[in-house]
């Protein structure tokens, strides 16, 4: 099971529509995907239609309680897409691992335990909470590769900067093998000159490492969550969704070969 992380420390730069959506193309391919939500927000879950009164089991029985993957995985509305839910349980994860030894490995040791039997996904993509703490610090400990939205504003860049430092003190103490697949531009409006001018600065800065693809804003995209559906399946002709299927393909692309044989 390949493990992504979508993470950024920023709020609103569009991470939760883009595990979402990308967790909904790759499984429109075939793929067996699992959403993994770490945000006690609970939008991820919200977002593919699952009510908070449907969420028996959720990521905060994975990295606390020590429940198993197989009990707290459960059926999306989507075809070969299943989630780990999230609860407002979540929001004291954080204080309560403090105290626990390999605080920073819960969710790592959750995936290991399982085995290939107890996770019958073919790819797993980990929706973050808006902070460096200890939830996403165990996303990055546990995921192969980190992929980054960066909403094409000044201010992300920033945080950039402070996102990419954290990700090297992580390889260097919790997963040498941590890479970055990506970096995906959202929010883009070819209406407003800064835009473009992040994107330059991004593009000159980090090179291949950014999508060619770009999200732009997009009224349906906004829509898509209040219908519990991602945007691929709520209105899959809308330019938005048309952005991230393009993502889902260069994503593919990138994947190791070996990885997307398996």
């Amino acid at each position: 099971m390949i493990r992504v992380a979508v993470a950024n420390q920023k709020g609103g730069v569009g991470k939760t529509t883009t595990a979402i959506n990308l967790a909904t193309a790759l499984a429109a391919t075939g793929s067996r995907v699992l959403l993994v939500d770490l945000d006690p927000q609970g939008n991820a879950s919200t977002g593919i239609g699952v009510a908070a009164t449907e969420r028996e089991r959720s990521s905060y029985d994975l990295l606390v309680e020590g429940a198993t993957l197989a009990e707290c995985a459960q059926p999306s509305r989507i075809p070969g897409l299943d989630i780990v839910p999230a609860t407002v349980d979540l929001s004291g994860a954080e204080v309560e691992l403090v105290s626990f030894e390999h605080r920073t490995d819960r969710l790592r040791q959750a995936f290991d335990q399982a085995g290939p039997t107890g996770a019958p996904y073919d790819i797993c993509i980990i929706d973050c909470p808006p902070s460096l703490g200890l939830l996403t610090l165990n996303a990055l400990a546990a995921a192969d590769s980190l992929l980054v939205p960066l909403q094409c504003e000044f201010f992300a860049l920033e945080g950039l900067s402070q996102l990419l430092q954290t990700v090297e003190r992580v390889q260097q103490r919790f997963n040498a093998k941590l890479g970055i697949i990506g970096v995906a531009l959202t929010m883009y409006d070819r209406r407003n000159r800064l835009t473009d001018q992040v994107a330059e600065d991004v593009r000159s800065c980090l090179g291949e490492l950014v999508f060619e693809t770009v999200i732009p804003r997009n009224v349906r995209l906004s829509e898509a969550p209040s219908h519990g559906l991602p945007a691929l399946v709520y209105d899959h002709t809308c330019a938005g969704s048309r952005a991230y299927m393009a993502l889902a393909r260069e994503f593919i692309a990138r994947l190791p070969q070996q990885r997307k044989a398996a």
